[in-house]
């Protein structure tokens, strides 16, 4: 048992402690039960991201080994909401159950589709402690740019989704501008930021000549670029009051600490679950063990306790 007080909370999302899994590396929990209790173990799980009807996602390969992380070009491939909570609604009602929170992810290419995806997930998913709106997608009607790729366009997305529900917004966040972005998001009712999301890189076959997935650029996440997402949550937490989720190569106790450092209240587990199925549960650990050598009673002591 902790002999320290490691409970958040997440913009109204309560979690036992601040571990949570980044969409989309993590399945839906249920791929992990066979390794430690996901629902007794873990603050919360964030599901893979899901829109209003199926998306077959991008052509393969959609996934390669970079230096010290990977690049994913998967595309948000998923069942919609309909089919992703007749699969795994059950099970997902079953980790709050013990305790864990559940935040289902909502992805979208127009405005509508966030609207119409909020709704369902609304109407379907009482198991749903909160959602996560990835404002990451390409707007198809504007060229394949992010969604909230400026603050403007973020408002956009809050403006729509916010009156649809009266569950805790998580908003998912490119990693750009985000001082500014967070502002407008903050400004139009997010309760709770998440960042960084993957940043776009390229991998090319010296030997083909070809890139190493199917299109020519993807998203790079791991350690490679836990540096970089360090700083922009450190950047991001001066500019707004509401709490924010750190994700970006984090794959152990310290790595987390870090993030909690530079001011984020949760943390996401993310592509170290891919190679290392008992990761977000060490990390607990680990994250816990950290606290208690610091000397504090409550984790909230440390969050935005780095110094320069």
């Amino acid at each position: 048992m902790a002999t320290v007080n490691m409970r958040v909370d997440l913009g109204g999302i309560p979690m036992r402690n601040p571990v949570n899994t980044a969409s989309g590396t993590y399945g839906n929990g249920i791929q992990f039960e066979d390794f430690y209790d996901v629902g007794a173990t873990l603050g919360a799980i964030t599901c893979k991201g899901v829109a209003h009807e199926p998306w077959n996602g991008n052509p393969a390969p959609r996934l390669a080994e970079v230096s010290s992380g990977i690049m994913n070009s998967v595309g948000l491939q998923n069942p919609g909401v309909e089919g992703f909570v007749a699969q795994y609604g059950s099970y997902l009602q079953s980790v709050r159950d013990r305790g864990c929170a559940v935040i289902c992810q909502i992805a979208g290419h127009s405005l509508d589709e966030y609207r119409q995806a909020t709704e369902l997930f609304e109407e379907l998913a009482p198991f749903a402690s909160g959602f996560e709106i990835n404002i990451s997608c390409p707007n198809i009607a504007k060229g394949g740019a992010a969604m909230g790729g400026t603050p403007g366009a973020a408002a956009e997305v809050m403006r729509a989704v916010r009156p649809l529900t009266a569950r805790p917004i998580v908003v998912k966040m490119a990693p750009h501008d985000v001082a500014e972005i967070g502002k407008a998001l903050e400004a139009e009712g997010a309760n709770a930021l998440s960042l960084i999301n993957t940043i776009p890189g390229m991998a090319i076959d010296v030997h083909t000549h070809r890139s190493r997935l199917a299109r020519p650029t993807a998203g790079v996440s791991g350690p490679a670029i836990h540096a970089i997402a360090v700083r922009m949550v450190w950047e991001c937490a001066q500019a707004v009051s509401i709490p924010i989720c750190g994700i970006g190569g984090i794959a152990s106790g310290e790595d987390a600490a870090e993030m909690i450092l530079a001011g984020a209240t949760a943390i996401s587990v993310g592509t170290a679950n891919l190679y290392d199925p008992l990761a977000a549960k060490n990390v607990v650990r680990e994250l816990t063990e950290w606290v208690e050598q610091q000397g504090v009673q409550d984790v909230h002591e440390l969050i935005g306790a780095f110094e320069c």
